[in-house]
């Protein structure tokens, strides 16, 4: 559930793995900003170029007009005193200065609603979504459908060639249903070297 904006900041989380419908409910809440005639702003990292440039994007390729930025600080140019709402997809994508970023915001009287991954491929916390989440009023944790076995999907599977990934590649590779598949728990799977 989201809270009424009534002058006072705070922080909203939209987190779980990938097809797990974070960029639709930032967009569904998008949806709502509009109806209510909120004064807002969206922006994701330039990072995410998968479907738009200048786009938030669900995988159902709903989409909204965004602000691309490459460093988390640059969200701070946009606002301005009559800004009611922030909302940023893909979070975990910005280096640690976007928690400093979203505090400001939230302390100057803004709500800030931020989706992205809560972990990585291998099942670790990304550590800017785990903060967030630790600093949030709301929480919305969402779940995918297990692409194996059709169970609850909570973790991220990274496919390389079909394979599961291996736990020394890259943390951040930008993708879609190519290189990623929702898993649950027990079928979700690493590569040791």
């Amino acid at each position: 559930m989201t809270h009424e904006y009534n002058g006072t900041g705070f922080i909203e989380v939209i987190c779980g793995p990938m097809f797990a419908g974070k960029s639709e409910e930032l967009l569904r809440r998008i949806n709502r900003l509009i109806f209510a005639k909120k004064k807002f702003l969206v922006f994701k990292p330039t990072i995410d170029d998968r479907y738009s440039a200048n786009e938030v994007v669900s995988h159902s390729k709903r989409a909204y007009k965004c602000i691309a930025i490459k460093n988390a600080t640059d969200i701070l140019k946009y606002v301005t005193p009559d800004l009611q709402v922030v909302a940023i997809d893909e979070v975990q994508f910005f280096d640690d200065s976007i928690i400093t970023v979203v505090n400001t915001l939230a302390n100057r009287g803004i709500r800030v609603i931020c989706a992205g991954l809560d972990c990585d491929f291998k099942g670790e916390p990304f550590p800017v979504t785990a903060n967030l989440l630790a600093l949030a009023e709301d929480v919305t944790k969402l779940t995918a459908i297990c692409a194996v076995c059709g169970k609850e999907a909570t973790m991220t599977q990274r496919l390389v060639d079909g394979e599961p990934a291996k736990d020394s590649d890259p943390v951040v590779l930008v993708g879609a249903k190519e290189s990623y598949e929702p898993r649950c728990r027990k079928c979700h799977c690493v590569r040791h070297e």
